[in-house]
């Protein structure tokens, strides 16, 4: 299979050129500088970037093997990455004022990587200030400045190593990736689908296989590759862990053990849950609280179906690097990667694992699943247990889902549901004086949650119709007892997180 490497240089810059390169329907992969050789041996790449990162101007800080530049393959530094590169085969580079910002660029060398992009002698680009090639390493020509004559762009065709300080197009990714790379554009999610099942094969053997499935869209496309993988030796365990949406419980048990024919087992462990979680008021101890007793359950009821070797997980890549990398730190830890505990006795199958969300999606249209679960909204595996703010209580449980049922019910009914990314209502452990019934009342404040994203990596509050915010709110403060106020969250991601908790 065709494969393009991306190289990690630590930030979530890696993440957003993978989706770029993966949306020219090139297959790619993201490795640390640690693994790079050993996956250029292993996978054969087609070609090389060298994302964007923290660099600005520590270039001795990433482990990058100089060799890379001698294996053969074209490689394509983009920003630090190009910086790198430079510093690496002998030029040089320096520090300036800004991070990034628009510039106009001046094309004034020819090559094949801009040969046919329609930029023009003359381009605005969003160029990568922190730090920036001063001179450019021996045998590169310069194709492109900036208006004050630093180098914005340059290569060495003869060894095919290209270098940019700007971000770079989908035009001039795709040519890249075709006339440099010689990449077909061939891959698609049903040839992920395909790969995925073999390997889920290969990997299990006749084992037998557990799986927690939420009714997400995540578990659910892992649960059916799995089931086309392995079919009978698959067991699905659906955990009711008492922190799901209004309605939700019941809506698995009925799509997936009656519709799907799936092996399923519903284990009611909300008492469990609750209790565990009693007087906890810490983010992160509760997602792992969670997380670990998760797995806990899982593991009494593999033993009730027979020795099950493989738990599968939904995990989805910005699970992975939210919870940390080498490079980028914790964001959050993630309830199936930060939360799972050290002496967990399955072996793990994530067939998502490299995937972003929006891939996801699509691959769940590839293997007919119905719409409500593939553009069901993205919903946190603690569930609501990071959407009650403080402690979790069933009191406040009960608030929080008939609140945030309201609020999904009206976006629907305004035909919104499907351009939104992320929407949901958060309860918070403000009290807050009001009015009901000519009564004062001291109640919670909830917050409505709306973002547009691609990837969860960034996101932007979406601008609700006031007539829909206005119904929501009206709604909620007459039908939900213990709730007088309502306000709408309008921060952005970063350097807000889309979840609160």
């Amino acid at each position: 299979m065709e494969t393009i490497l991306v190289l990690d240089l630590g930030s979530q810059h890696s993440q957003v050129i993978a989706r770029k390169v993966r949306q020219c329907k090139v297959y790619c992969e993201i490795v640390t500088g640690e693994q790079v050789i050993s996956e250029i041996q292993r996978l054969q790449p087609k070609g090389l970037i060298l994302s964007h990162g923290h660099g600005g101007g520590q270039l001795d800080e990433p482990e990058v093997p100089v060799e890379l530049f001698e294996l053969g393959i074209p490689v394509l530094g983009i920003g630090f990455g190009f910086q790198l590169m430079t510093s690496l085969l002998g030029g040089e580079c320096g520090t300036t004022s800004s991070e990034v910002i628009e510039e106009e660029l001046l094309l004034v060398g020819a090559d094949s990587l801009f040969e046919k992009c329609k930029l023009g002698e003359q381009f605005t680009a969003r160029l990568y200030r922190a730090a920036a090639v001063t001179t450019a390493a021996p045998g590169f020509t310069v194709l492109a400045r900036t208006r004050d004559g630093g180098i914005a762009a340059a290569a060495d065709a003869a060894r095919r190593l290209y270098g940019v300080q700007f971000e770079p197009d989908a035009e001039l990714l795709q040519d890249f990736l075709t006339r440099i790379c010689g990449c077909s554009g061939s891959w698609t999610m049903g040839a992920f689908a395909e790969a995925a099942v073999a390997d889920i094969r290969r990997r299990v053997g006749s084992g037998r296989v557990i799986c927690g499935l939420s009714g997400g869209v995540d578990s659910s496309v892992a649960a059916v590759l799995v089931q086309r993988a392995v079919g009978d030796q698959l067991t699905c365990i659906f955990v009711d862990h008492g922190l799901m949406r209004k309605g939700e419980p019941e809506q698995v048990v009925t799509t997936f053990g009656e519709r799907f024919q799936m092996n399923l087992v519903h284990v009611d462990a909300r008492q469990r849950f609750l209790s565990k979680l009693a007087g906890v008021t810490d983010p992160e101890q509760k997602r792992k609280i969670i997380g670990e007793e998760f797995i806990r359950v899982f593991e009494e009821e593999a033993r009730k179906v027979g020795d099950a070797q493989f738990l599968v997980q939904g995990t989805v890549y910005p699970d992975v690097i939210e919870s940390g990398t080498k490079h980028a730190g914790v964001v959050k830890s993630h309830h199936n990667v930060g939360g799972l505990p050290e002496d967990l006795r399955f072996e793990l199958v994530e067939p998502l694992r490299q995937l972003f969300k929006d891939e996801v999606r699509c691959l769940a249209e590839v293997l007919g699943l119905p719409e409500e679960i593939a553009w069901r909204h993205p919903f946190p595996g603690p569930g609501l247990g990071v959407r009650v703010v403080g402690e979790v209580t069933p009191e406040k449980l009960e608030i929080l889902r008939e609140a945030d049922a309201i609020a999904l019910e009206e976006i629907r009914a305004a035909g919104l549901y499907r351009e939104i990314w992320q929407a949901f209502v958060i309860l918070t452990d403000t009290l807050t004086v009001g009015v009901r019934d000519g009564v004062r009342t001291y109640e919670y404040a909830a917050a409505i949650r709306a973002v547009a994203s691609e990837d969860a990596m960034t996101a932007q509050w979406v601008r609700l119709p006031y007539e829909v915010l206005d119904r929501i709110s009206f709604r909620i403060l007459h039908e939900v007892r213990g709730i007088n106020r309502v306000v709408y969250d309008i921060s952005a991601k970063p350097p807000a997180t889309i979840e609160w908790e």
